[in-house]
């Protein structure tokens, strides 16, 4: 059974950290993409971050860049998220696909197959 299994959400103040974990099982384990989107109220869900095999390159929203890093360890993918801001506020969702994706379709969320349950992140200003 694939299944992703997102933790470490929370209530930050701005300027805080937060490390968000994902878990891989059965088929999600050998995935060749694994990353983060997240939604806000009202907004559709957004592209943060990949991780692509089999180089592990990674790639990052503008607006995260130079803040958020995401690593991958065997079958677990990692958000390790700094100096956050109330506009990061949102659902955190972990993604995974079997298959690479070119770089320009990396931020397409329909073309992700596994998805997580979600874990909340608030930030406080």
């Amino acid at each position: 059974q694939a299944q992703l299994v997102e933790s470490g959400g929370g209530l930050v103040q701005a300027g805080g950290s937060l490390r968000l974990s994902c878990a891989a099982s059965g088929r999600t384990s050998s995935s060749a993409v694994m990353g983060w989107f997240r939604q806000a109220p009202g907004k559709e869900r957004e592209f943060v971050a990949v991780v692509s095999a089999p180089g592990r390159s990674t790639y990052y929203a503008d607006s995260v860049k130079g803040r958020f890093t995401i690593s991958r360890d065997k079958n677990t993918v990692t958000l390790q998220m700094n100096s956050l801001k109330p506009e990061d506020t949102a659902i955190y969702y972990c993604t995974a696909r079997s298959n690479r994706l070119v770089i320009s379709a990396l931020g397409r969320s329909d073309l992700y197959e596994f998805w997580g349950q979600g874990t909340q992140v608030t930030v406080s200003s």
